[in-house]
């Protein structure tokens, strides 16, 4: 439906403007800041995307993928009991077997994701990128993060784009796709709001700003674009397609704040793993600092968190 498109204007003053005010709000504190906390974690993809990743620290994270808080921690808060574990482990398509077979040896149903399609550039043919993503799914992953190739965005090639996504929805077959649009590569945010839309035109269950490996990753004026066009995609079509913010996401105050924006965008029923995720590496050690703190009131030395 080109028509949604042809005439997109975003006011790019009103969206920084209101990102900056985003940046001011005022966190929550004690326990409503650790329950909103374990709620993050609960949504996070822990993610490792390195050249040198190898099955021991792929088994390794999956061990903490199933117990990414300590469990003394979560019995302080009277949380042992709940099963918090991360939303998904997220790998190259050449550790997917690892972290399948690792998760399976742990015992829990913890979704395997593979970034594919030529990722993190996407500048590999679109045969390669569709062998890519059925490669990863029959390794196991049941969720396959895809980028989308950045010259159809901005060339206008919009039909191109859509044709690219549909194929790489249809390479997925039953696992979820989630489409990376790489926004800090994209021009503009009218443009982003663009390839969204296109996204989710094509099938796409999540879009998602960033590979990580970009200058400019997830940031909140790109986060407004994305869930308004998620939000006009609902109300047109009547489905939910989740978000997933990813790249320079550190910092346990960065996590609520994200969350915060997503129930003020979405509303409450977008804060489940089936709909919104985070993608970190790093943030799940500064979240458990935050509840080591929040439940010891003293701060975590090295050593006490040497799964992080």
């Amino acid at each position: 439906e080109l028509g949604w498109i042809s005439k997109v204007h975003v006011n790019r003053p009103a969206v920084v403007r209101h990102a900056e005010r985003i940046k001011k709000w005022r966190t929550v504190k004690g326990n409503w800041q650790a329950a909103w906390l374990l709620k993050a974690v609960t949504c996070m993809d822990l993610t490792t995307l390195s050249g040198d990743d190898t099955p021991s620290n792929v088994h390794r994270l999956c061990f903490k993928a199933k117990h990414p808080i300590r469990e003394d921690l979560l019995k302080a808060l009277d949380m042992h009991d709940k099963g918090i574990t991360v939303g998904a482990v997220c790998v190259y398509p050449t550790r997917v077997t690892d972290a399948v077979n690792a998760l399976k040896a742990a015992g829990c149903n913890i979704p395997v994701a593979s970034v594919a399609a030529g990722f993190p550039s996407g500048q590999t043919p679109l045969e390669t990128k569709l062998a890519e993503i059925k490669l990863a799914v029959e390794y196991g992953a049941r969720e396959i993060d895809i980028v989308i190739s950045r010259s159809l965005v901005l060339t206008g090639q919009w039909e191109g784009l859509y044709e690219e996504i549909r194929q790489c929805r249809e390479a997925c077959g039953e696992a979820h796709m989630k489409t990376i649009l790489a926004t800090g590569e994209l021009g503009s945010l009218a443009n982003v709001y663009k390839a969204s839309m296109i996204a989710m035109m094509a099938g796409s269950d999540f879009i998602k700003t960033s590979t990580g490996k970009e200058v400019e990753n997830a940031t909140f004026p790109v986060g407004v674009v994305m869930m308004r066009a998620i939000k006009e995609f609902y109300w047109q079509t009547g489905n939910k397609v989740g978000f997933k913010p990813a790249g320079g996401i550190r910092t346990a105050k960065d996590a609520i704040t994200w969350l915060m924006l997503v129930k003020e965008e979405l509303g409450v029923e977008w804060l489940t793993p089936e709909l919104f995720r985070l993608g970190a590496s790093s943030l799940l050690e500064d979240i458990e600092k935050q509840i080591f703190y929040h439940v010891t009131g003293s701060y975590a030395r090295q050593h006490d968190l040497a799964m992080a």
